[in-house]
């Protein structure tokens, strides 16, 4: 694994539980429409009743899901926090935080740093050279 695919993975985890919250609130708003059929006939509520319960436990299952991803997330940060303080030039700690840890474009990194995004392409480069991957 190259440093720069070490320092991303926090980026794909951040956009997995988003992609998650986002099915969440599709399955909340499933589960809050309610239809009723009046009807003088009886029916049993067993059905409606079932399918309100099985998409209950998908909620539930997700909200579990999406808070072992973010705990998750939690941990492989610190791992990166670590990781890049371990790196000498604070200048590259600074480039490498914005972007792996704060998720900034590099025109916003430019405009932080006040350079050319240019000049950001290649302090990257070497800060890239400066990351020990911890083992795993």
């Amino acid at each position: 694994m190259t440093a720069k695919e070490y320092l991303s993975q926090a980026y794909r985890l951040d956009k997995r539980i988003d992609s998650k919250i986002e099915q969440l609130k599709s399955l909340n708003l499933l589960a809050t429409k309610c239809t009723s059929t009046l009807s003088d006939m009886p029916k049993s509520q067993s059905i409606s009743n079932s399918r309100l319960e099985d998409t209950v436990v998908k909620i539930v299952d997700l909200q579990e899901e999406i808070n072992m991803d973010i705990d998750s997330l939690v941990d492989l940060k610190r791992d990166i926090v670590r990781t890049i303080k371990s790196v000498q030039n604070p200048e590259y700690q600074i480039i490498l935080e914005l972007r792996y840890l704060c998720f900034k474009t590099w025109e916003e990194i430019a405009v932080q740093m006040n350079c050319s995004i240019d000049n950001v392409f290649k302090i990257r480069k070497n800060a890239l050279k400066s990351v020990v991957i911890p083992e795993s």
